[in-house]
């Protein structure tokens, strides 16, 4: 099957944010409950190799979820971050990624729909890092109309451990408003003074 989209612009922009985040934000609050910079941060550590491995079908059968890292920041994080990023696009470029059924974090489904949850994962997760650390994610619009048809069915509850309840937004609002409000967030969300 040949590749869906490409993850280059999602990845791209993630990188850029990532770049900006100093030493003194990791305490800083971000909009996922309970989550500060630092934990999401080794949280997108955690995903982007995950989502690699998912394209590749290395995960596929195991018992636990490669690559996961302790409660501990690798020191390594600035420049491991962007290196699994491009790998993570290289992966996906490979049409036999997009082929059958793959597997990340436990969780079994059609590698294009995985794609679709990876970048997901990388758009939202990209906004959630730079909301919380003063700056501005640039989100290509073909990412945002993927991720809007793909979340269209959200369940107004949310989904556990995915999302939160879905926060009503103007259908006239921006895309990326709209998107977040999908995944629980509020467009508006600002760290606390």
């Amino acid at each position: 099957m040949e590749p869906h989209f490409d993850f280059a612009p999602a990845a791209r922009s993630l990188a850029t944010v990532v770049a900006g985040i100093t030493d003194d934000q990791f305490t800083a609050p971000t909009p996922c409950v309970g989550l500060d910079v630092r934990d999401l941060i080794r949280h997108v550590v955690e995903l982007t190799e995950a989502f690699r491995q998912a394209a590749t079908k290395e995960s596929v059968g195991r018992s636990t979820p490669p690559g996961v890292v302790d409660d501990e920041l690798s020191a390594d994080w600035r420049t491991r971050i962007p290196t699994q990023l491009d790998a993570l696009v290289e992966a996906w470029r490979v049409p036999e990624a997009w082929d059958g059924e793959t597997e990340a974090g436990g969780v079994v489904m059609s590698a294009a729909a995985m794609a679709v949850v990876a970048l997901d994962e990388l758009v939202v997760h990209g906004w959630d890092l730079a909301v919380s650390t003063g700056q501005v994610l640039e989100v290509d619009p073909g990412d945002l109309g993927i991720l809007l048809e793909f979340l269209g069915e959200t369940d107004p509850e949310g989904t556990p451990g995915l999302f939160g309840p879905v926060v009503a937004v103007a259908e006239d609002a921006p895309a990326l408003d709209r998107l977040l409000g999908l995944t629980g967030r509020d467009a508006g969300w600002k760290p606390p003074a």
